[in-house]
């Protein structure tokens, strides 16, 4: 057994070279079965020599010798495993560094050889004026000059001189290509302090220098595509595209689209290319066609597409990019300045208008052909198509401009209204289902079997329900006719723009309602004609907003259940009477001023005193004089005498209060007191002049009773100042005659006590004053 340990050990110098795992494997083999020999061995001596105790102990002790000497041989042999293991993966770490320090040099000369070809094709190729291709050779120095740039060794030199010179030719290479793109679109420009109208924008001129000719343009011209594309390639063409785009919309498309009288004129020069200037035409037109707009826009982008910018940049058309550029603001351009304009103001045109939404479709197609436009549906054509939409808006706010116009016009202008007076309707198409379609299916139903005359023997007169004579401001029937044409309007359009048309017809009064009243406020407060006026004329609407709706309601497209005008009558019969109480309570105001000054009627027999107390009441009778000669032939005659009744009254209440509250009242004292009342007795029927012919005003004169509630009273005071107290009580009557009619017991009593002096006969008469 020693000496196959001593074979083993001696043989373990040789693990180095061959497989360790398999060395392994096979001495844990050889292991295992020198084991089993050793147990089958004592089991045979153990049987064979069992007396002898001796020699089993000392296989025993052999067997404890072996098993040390095979755990001292695997620590051997893992201790040696193990340093070769740790040996080898270091020189496999230094080997791998060392190839990769090879393959980065490897690569760096690489690039290098590459950045240097692809400078020298560049150079060749810029000055054989191949640009795409130079575009291309510097694209490839420059992801070189990137990839060296990710070496961790970045601040060498070379590294820094070479990313230096792919900057210097790049600018070089722009700077050439912008030469040349200078050389293919020259513009000649007016100052920018000149464009103040259109003679400015005539020294407008572009010039093309491409090469190509207006004939033949189906092959573009090489260094046209190559300067293009090696723009597209250094990122440069967008910016170039956008300038341009730029200066072609301020300074030729726009002009061409704002000014009427602007046309585009293409010319072809040997020297100079193609030339596209801008000419004057004369014209009539405030506003430009949009026809003629399409053809001057288009005429001057089919040329710049033939001559420049047919060209593909990748998968675009250089056209495309240009049309991105300025389509939306064009397009804007045209719709404001253009579309706008052309609006039909009238229903009967809008059928005209399909030839313009036909010139808008093609005006489309041939951008889209030529690549400018892409897209199904712009806001250009949305427009155009959306005519029925912008018509209606378009009207409503003329409609609403011109009302507003009337409502803030003078109202002195007055026209005469009569009974006979009728709106200006136009002849309405009849509805479907109408009046006669109705009679028809009730009379199919049996509704119609008995003819017999339904009709009441007393009818109504030809003037019930029509408004009285009076004058209205002129500007407020024109307000009316607006809007019998506007809903007219709305009869033949289309049911959205129908109902918006009526909206705005309703909108019309909610404006008038909410703007004069402001507006006026103080000449409805100072002038009592236009006071009266601006009653007349919320009446006259009021009136006629009462059948306006039912005269349309079967042409509108409305639903059921809308209240068309008849909600708005109320508010303007209470604006129309507010406005006409106010310059009431004014004239009141100022009466009641001049009859303060009167020193409260007391001490007649003083001339000073009734010199002012009489000077009050010729006041107060001229004022009325004068506000009857302003609102003659203005107010309905029953609202005039109802007004001017009104207002004598105020006065008569007034000078009879006064009266009675005098306590003491001397004979020189009654008697101009009467002498007072009977001035107004005289003079106040006078001031009743309705109507400009006087004869016919006396019949208003001889009612004056009927307007003037304390005319008797004022009669009654009038005779008892001069009366005896026989005459007085006589005209009580025991509370039965005239003079109980107007005064109350406690009031006559108290004026007898002020006119007579205290005897028997008065406390007789008093106690005659009875109810």
């Amino acid at each position: 057994m020693s000496s196959f340990v001593t074979e083993v050990l001696a043989s373990s110098g040789k693990l180095e070279k061959d497989d360790l795992a398999c060395k392994i494997s096979k001495l844990s083999r050889k292991v295992e079965e020198t084991k089993g020999e050793v147990t089958d061995m004592i089991n045979k001596k153990y049987t064979e020599f069992i007396p002898s105790m001796e020699a089993a102990e000392e296989l025993v002790d052999q067997v404890e010798s072996v098993s040390k000497d095979i755990d001292l041989l695997k620590s051997c042999i893992e201790n040696e495993v193990k340093q070769n293991l740790h040996d080898a993966v270091t020189e496999y770490a230094k080997l791998k560094q060392q190839l990769e320090r090879n393959t980065g040099v490897i690569g760096m000369l690489q690039h290098l050889q590459e950045f240097d070809t692809a400078m020298e094709e560049y150079h060749r190729a810029l000055q054989e004026k191949n640009y795409v291709a130079a575009a291309k050779q510097h694209g490839v120095a420059r992801s070189n000059v990137d990839a060296l740039k990710a070496w961790k060794d970045t601040e060498l030199p070379l590294l820094r001189a070479l990313s230096s010179e792919i900057t210097i030719q790049r600018e070089n290479l722009i700077y050439h290509l912008g030469e040349e793109w200078q050389k293919l679109a020259v513009w000649k420009l007016p100052s920018t302090k000149e464009l103040t109208s259109m003679k400015s924008f005539l020294t407008t001129a572009l010039h093309l220098n491409t090469g190509a000719s207006m004939e033949d343009d189906s092959v573009p011209n090489p260094l046209l595509t190559s300067i293009l594309q090696a723009l597209s390639v250094q990122g440069e063409l967008h910016k170039k595209i956008k300038l341009f785009g730029q200066v072609l919309f301020k300074y030729m498309l726009k002009p061409l689209i704002l000014y009427p009288a602007l046309v585009v004129e293409v010319s072809s020069q040997p020297e100079q290319g193609t030339v596209l200037s801008l000419q004057c035409e004369e014209t009539k037109a405030e506003h430009p066609n949009p026809i003629q707009v399409y053809t001057k826009v288009l005429t001057v982008l089919k040329t710049l597409h033939k001559q420049l910018f047919d060209v593909f940049v990748g998968e675009k058309k250089v056209s495309e990019i240009l049309g991105e550029l300025i389509w939306e603001e064009m397009s804007d351009c045209i719709i404001r300045e253009c579309l706008v304009h052309s609006i039909p103001t009238n229903s009967s045109q809008l059928a005209e208008y399909s030839e313009v939404i036909k010139q808008t479709e093609d005006f489309e197609s041939s951008l889209k052909k030529m690549g400018y436009l892409t897209g199904d549906s712009t806001d250009l054509l949305k427009y155009a198509r959306n005519v029925n939409c912008h018509f209606a808006s378009k009207k409503c706010q003329d409609v609403i401009v011109a009302a507003r116009k009337l409502m803030t016009s003078e109202m002195h202008n007055t026209v005469k209204i009569t009974p006979d007076y009728k709106l200006s309707i136009p002849k309405l198409p009849n509805p479907p289902g109408g009046e006669k379609e109705k009679k028809k299916e009730v009379v199919k139903k049996g509704g119609y079997h008995d003819q017999q005359n339904l009709e009441n023997e007393k009818q109504l007169g030809q003037q019930t329900l029509c408004l009285p004579v009076c004058r209205i401001s002129e500007s407020v029937q024109q307000l009316m006719d607006l809007a019998i044409r506007t809903l007219s309007e709305a009869v033949g359009s289309s049911p959205q723009c129908a109902v918006q048309l009526f909206y705005t017809v309703r909108n019309i009064f909610h404006l008038f309602y909410d703007v004069v009243p402001t507006y006026h406020k103080e000449n409805f407060l100072k002038l009592p004609h236009l006071a009266a006026i601006q009653h007349n004329n919320c009446m006259f609407i009021a009136h006629h907003l009462l059948t306006l709706g039912h005269q349309f309601k079967p042409h509108l497209p409305l639903k059921n259940g809308v209240a068309y005008f008849v909600d708005l009558v109320p508010g303007f019969r209470r604006l129309g009477a507010r406005c006409f109480v106010a310059q009431m309570n004014v004239q009141k105001a100022e009466m009641l001023e001049r009859l303060s000054t009167a020193r409260n009627f007391s001490s007649l027999d003083d001339e000073e005193n009734y010199s002012v107390a009489s000077k009050a009441i010729r006041q107060v009778i001229h004022q009325l004089r004068r506000l009857g000669k302003v609102w003659q032939d203005v107010l309905p005659v029953n609202i005039y005498c109802k007004a001017m009744g009104t207002l004598l009254n105020t006065a008569i209440c007034e000078l009879i209060n006064k009266i009675m509250m005098l306590e003491d009242i001397a004979n020189e004292d009654g008697d101009r007191l009467r002498t007072l009342c009977q001035t107004i007795i005289e003079e106040g029927p006078l001031v009743f002049i309705p109507l400009p012919d006087e004869n016919k005003n006396k019949k208003y004169q001889e009612e004056v009773p009927v307007y003037v509630k304390k005319w008797m009273s004022l009669k009654e005071l009038s005779i008892v100042l001069s009366a005896s107290l026989q005459e007085i009580v006589d005209r009580w009557a025991e509370g039965k005659g005239p003079l109980a009619v107007e005064f109350s017991c406690n009031e006559m009593k108290s004026l007898i006590r002020a006119l007579f002096k205290n005897t028997e006969r008065r406390a007789a008469a008093l106690t005659k004053i009875v109810k």
